[in-house]
Parts: structure tokens; sequence; C-alpha cells
């Protein structure tokens, strides 16, 4: 969850004020190199946050599918790396194409 939040939190301070700029007058009015940074973050965040609902529904399926399993299945050590796995693959889908 606090993986989720974090994501959601960079979309909302991060991707948001610029896209907000973009919109209100109509076309990009920051400097034009952060114009591919910002898109980056964009879908990395947005990624990233979708990657962890999708990580939070499995993890939930677990534990309502196998309850007496789920202790010995989900470690901290496996969570961990499902949150590093999701991260990792929103950074390579979003900055890997600039």
């Amino acid at each position: 969850l606090v993986s989720l939040f974090m994501s959601d939190l960079m979309v909302g301070l991060v991707v948001m004020p610029p896209a907000m700029l973009n919109q209100l007058y109509g076309r990009w009015v920051l400097w034009v190199d952060f114009c591919s940074l910002w898109a980056s973050f964009d879908v990395m965040c947005c990624s990233a946050s979708i990657l962890n609902l999708c990580v939070i529904s499995l993890d939930r399926y677990l534990l309502i599918t196998s309850p007496l399993r789920y202790k010995l299945r989900m470690t901290s050590c496996r969570a961990l790396g499902l949150i590093l796995a999701t991260w990792t693959l929103a950074v390579l889908a979003s900055f890997l194409p600039i």
C-alpha cells in the first residue's frame, strides 16, 4: 500500500502540475528538454500505480484462496521483491524508450 501511495503521490506532485500548465496555456510552456523527461515520469508513475494495484490484487487473491499457507508463501523478502519488480518494470517501460 505504501508503494501505491508513493506512485500516486508522484503523479500528483510531479506529473499533474506541468499537465495543468499544458492544459491552461494550450501548449508546452516549460523548457523543451523537460518535456520528454516529464512524459517519462508520467508513464512511469501511472504504470507503477497500475502495477501496484495488480500486485495488491494478487496478494489478496493468495490470501483468500489459501489463508493457511499465505504466511509461508508471502514472506517479507518476496513482498519486497514484488515491489522492486513493479518499480523496475515501470522504469524500464518509461525511460528506456527515450
